[in-house]
């Protein structure tokens, strides 16, 4: 009974009603009033107190106001951090891409098949174990054949096998090092180039206008540096002193960018070992380039 009494005590207490008058000080006339109950008080301080934090955090959010409070970044920061993030992904492709361009270009140079010629030797493979195609010559055929060979049979236009390809004997060639030639090309099973004697610490120049592939050291050939050229050129320079030009670097015909040395395992003496790759296969440097 004592409980359910002071309940009703205290529900009775909040809404018993109070006024709230103001009277003038001189004459004692009331001046103002108001009927409250502490019902009412809590009611409205309550609502009160939830519509400025409303209006506080709409302030806040949907305005400037934001970018004061600690740690929340502005919005030109926003657009930093999205453009960082697409300039990584864009630079991660870029450097897997590089990085596949060089491992090429180093399997060549070793006179290795590059992984995607592998693929495709595979496939010509299977291709050819798995299908067989044979070709029937027709008497027409045979005939018009004849016909042709006569007519080139003394046309000096006509290129054999071993003679040099069109393409290069129309480019000028700038002559990487003066000196003899003590090593041919093909001179070996696995020798891509020429071998040129001279001075330890001459000058090796670049043949043409390109752009540094690799500059570096391998443990058989030493500091070597590749170059890339147009109509699909690459020349290669092998056992040097030391390298004058990095990777990237863009190269005129005729610029320093080596020293004659002995650098690598598979060398006897101070020498350049150069070599010429058109189109992913290596030419012999003497027919377009004059050592002496």
């Amino acid at each position: 009974m004592s409980g359910s009494k002071n309940k009703k005590t205290f529900i009775q207490k909040i809404r018993n009603k109070y006024r709230l008058a103001i009277f003038n000080e001189q004459s004692y006339e009331e001046v103002w009033r108001m009927r409250l109950s502490r019902l009412n008080v809590f009611t409205v301080v309550g609502t009160s107190a939830i519509i400025l934090v409303a209006l506080v955090t709409l302030l806040i959010a949907y305005t400037g106001l934001r970018e004061y409070i600690p740690g929340y970044p502005d919005a030109n920061q926003r657009i930093m951090m999205v453009r960082n993030v697409n300039r990584v992904d864009s630079l991660i492709a870029e450097i897997k891409k590089r990085d596949e361009f060089f491992t090429s270009i180093k399997t060549v140079v070793q006179g290795e098949v590059p992984p995607s010629e592998e693929l495709e030797e595979e496939a010509e493979g299977e291709m050819s174990s798995n299908e067989t195609i044979s070709f029937k010559t027709s008497k027409e055929d045979m005939a018009f054949r004849q016909k042709i060979e006569e007519q080139e049979k003394y046309n000096l236009s006509v290129l054999a096998d071993n003679e040099k390809i069109p393409e290069l004997n129309q480019i000028y060639f700038f002559t990487p090092l003066k000196g003899i030639v003590v090593k041919k090309f093909k001179d070996g099973e696995y020798h891509f180039g020429v071998d040129i004697v001279s001075k330890p610490g001459e000058t090796v120049s670049s043949i043409m206008p390109g752009t540094v592939i690799f500059s570096g050291w391998t443990v058989e050939t030493g500091y070597v540096i590749m170059i890339q050229h147009t109509s699909d050129l690459i020349s290669t320079y092998k056992h040097n002193a030391n390298l004058l030009k990095k990777a990237g670097d863009k190269i005129e015909a005729g610029e320093a960018i080596a020293n004659v040395g002995n650098s690598g395992e598979l060398t006897t003496g101070p020498h350049l070992h150069f070599e010429l790759w058109y189109q992913g296969t290596a030419v012999n440097p003497e027919e377009y380039i004059l050592f002496e």
